[in-house]
């Protein structure tokens, strides 16, 4: 038999031999070779990838953490002078000393398991009652404790058992773009969460309150969500949810934890918050402010004003100096620099480094100033240089 001829005979059975293999390798899974084995778990994976999408972790940390308060106001109406005039008595015949009632919503959150809650100054501003409603279920009466008109913050206690604070997270690592949600109650309707991001970090200028350090959000922040959490994707709270700009959308501000838990323990120790001030305005140094300085490759924070008779005044700091360093420390932007002195006890001597431009075009001077901290007031309304 030839060659060909004996390749033909084979081929065949061959042919036959391999289908039948391939069929009882892909119906059979037992008789592939370890090599040829799927990878475990490879559809469950896919189901992971829509789970990690979730932020029910973060909520079911939280929520139990946020209430909502409800404030009520008695308002004495003033009596008609003409209410006891003969010839108008019959008309103002019920016109006489009346009461109206004047109720607010807002939110808090639980930051303690003594019973101390953060909320808003404006939600429980001249409350004779505050009811504080758990996500449990609960009522509790709250009792006023102090506030902070400066940051519009307030602190309240509840007497209860088995409370559960928030985690106190770290807005300080916080960057522009982290997702965000924002818990409370907006408009009565609930406990409501949305979800957003970071949009800006140290908004401060704003016109809000006289002591503005705000993280700002576009989780959408609306009224009763006022003193809520804003917390990161974890359940840590990262700001206390405080104002938005009514007719637009997705801006809202947050006062960050830090700068809250401050004032908190503060208004617990002394009644009060005490927060360190140079008695000076200043601003990030821009690029273009470089230039028109006469500055090279420097960062800092430019001073805009200083107030009359106020440390910074008496220690000898100008407008236009720019802070490089504070006690050693560079200072790359105003929520660095100006909160670490607002964190210091009035009295405190530190250490700023400026460099003072001179408008003759020569180098600019390099001064190291001591500066004794004062404390901040309520109203800034004092004059500047």
């Amino acid at each position: 038999m030839s060659p060909s001829r004996l390749l033909s005979f084979f081929a065949w059975p061959v042919m036959i031999g391999l289908v039948a293999a391939l069929i009882l390798l892909l119906t059979v899974p037992e008789l592939r070779p370890q090599s040829w084995q799927l990878p475990a778990r490879a559809a469950p994976q896919s189901d992971n990838a829509f789970a990690n999408l979730s932020y029910a972790h973060a909520v079911d940390q939280a929520a139990s953490s946020v209430v909502n308060i409800y404030s009520r106001k008695v308002i004495e109406t003033r009596r008609h002078p003409l209410a006891d005039h003969p010839l108008y008595e019959k008309l103002f015949r019920n016109s006489g000393q009346q009461e109206r009632v004047k109720s607010a919503l807002g939110s808090g959150v639980i930051v303690s398991p003594e019973g101390y809650l953060l909320t808003n100054n404006h939600v429980i501003e001249g409350a004779d009652e505050i009811l504080v409603l758990l996500h449990d279920g609960r009522r509790a009466g709250a009792t006023f404790i102090g506030n902070d008109p400066g940051s519009d913050l307030a602190v309240l206690k509840i007497e209860l058992d088995n409370l559960t604070p928030i985690n106190i997270g770290n807005p300080n690592q916080a960057r522009v773009g982290d997702v965000v949600l924002a818990i409370g109650n907006p408009f009565g309707v609930g406990q409501t969460v949305t979800q957003g991001i970071i949009s800006a970090l140290s908004r401060y200028g704003l016109g809000i309150s006289s002591y503005e350090n705000y993280i700002q959000t576009d989780a959408a922040i609306n009224p009763g969500n006022s003193g809520g959490a804003l917390i990161d994707t974890h359940g840590n709270l990262l700001g206390i949810n405080a104002a938005i700009i009514f007719d637009t959308v997705g801006i809202g501000f947050a006062v960050p934890a830090d700068d809250a838990m401050k004032s908190l323990k503060d208004i617990i120790k002394y009644g009060r918050v005490v927060r360190g001030w140079l008695g000076l305005d200043a601003e990030r140094l821009t690029p273009a402010a470089i230039t028109a300085l006469g500055l090279k490759n420097v960062s800092g924070l430019r001073v805009t004003n200083v107030f009359l008779n106020n440390p910074a005044h008496i220690a000898g700091i100008r407008p236009n100096d720019v802070i490089t360093h504070i006690n050693n420390q560079p200072i790359g932007n105003e929520r660095q620099g100006l909160k670490e002195v607002a964190d210091l006890a009035p009295g405190t001597v530190v250490s700023v480094r400026v460099l003072r431009p001179h408008t003759n075009g020569s180098l600019p001077e390099e001064l190291e100033i001591d500066v004794t901290v004062g404390e901040r007031p309520d109203n800034l309304e004092v004059n500047r240089t």
